[in-house]
């Protein structure tokens, strides 16, 4: 189903929704250019173009295969059943939208390919810079067109990036508590297009995520394992898109930091 053609036509598609619709648009939005979507989350004129973009392009490419859109479930919840039952394109058109109207990186865009749930393909595309990674269930990891290997940081404590934004105020609490002493914190960047290649490159060695999405997990979920390290749900179940009401997903670049982070949070459980 993937073959490096795929890639090769995803990819230029996606550099076409950025150089089109985002990159004109960063630092220079207008305040009608901003919509709010929920507290603390916003859509912009760039999300709604580039998305236009990758559905309309990757329709053309796959014609077999429903886009399911971050804006497009936004306006119809609907939309998401489809990853139950058939194959689809998954797509985030701009990853890290708060940082991108706010006028500062990171943010990307994101697309996976996934058949009944589970994760095909994986793409990721950093707008700023231009790196570009993607990977394959079952043959490896890429960024650049070179072939990675997840790398732990080294550090004496752990680097973790923990998102506490859709927690509850207790498990805040909890977190802060029992399991940051272990670790040395860094600020999340926001950008699942930024922290999953953190968890691959040694920037960071464990992430911890709330809220799972398809559009923000799947293509930096297989990215990750693919390239060694380890992405699952706290219980050692993989992640599949449609599960899209499960929520909880620990990411590291190595199973035993995987297996570490896995242990303290059932410990909470049991709290």
């Amino acid at each position: 189903m993937i073959t490096s053609g795929l890639t090769t036509a995803v990819e230029a598609i996606m550099r076409d929704a950025s150089e089109w619709a985002i990159l004109p648009r960063y630092q220079s939005l207008a305040a009608a250019d901003i919509d709010a979507k929920a507290p603390d989350d916003v859509v912009t004129i760039a999300d709604k173009d580039s998305e236009a973009l990758l559905t309309e392009r990757l329709s053309r490419l796959l014609p077999e295969a429903a886009v399911v859109g971050e804006e497009a479930t936004f306006a119809d919840a609907s939309v998401m059943d489809q990853l139950r039952d058939r194959l689809c394109w998954i797509v985030d058109p701009l990853d890290g939208t708060n940082n991108f109207a706010a006028g500062t990186p990171p943010f990307g865009v994101l697309v996976a390919l996934a058949d009944k749930g589970e994760i095909l393909g994986g793409w990721i595309l950093d707008c700023l810079s231009g790196r570009f990674c993607h990977a394959e269930t079952g043959s490896g990891a890429w960024i650049d067109g070179d072939r990675v290997q997840a790398s732990p940081s080294g550090a004496d404590l752990p680097i973790a990036a923990i998102s506490l934004v859709f927690l509850e105020q207790a498990r805040r609490e909890q977190i802060r508590e029992h399991i940051a002493p272990h670790y040395r914190l860094v600020d999340i960047p926001r950008c699942a297009a930024e922290q999953y290649p953190r968890l691959v490159l040694g920037n960071n060695d464990v992430s911890l995520f709330e809220r799972t999405l398809p559009w923000d997990h799947a293509a930096g979920a297989l990215f990750l394992n693919e390239a060694g390290g380890y992405c699952a749900r706290p219980d050692g179940s993989p992640y599949r898109v449609d599960e899209f009401e499960r929520r909880g997903m620990i990411g590291a670049s190595s199973k035993t930091l995987f297996d570490d982070l896995a242990r303290r949070l059932q410990h909470l459980d049991r709290l």
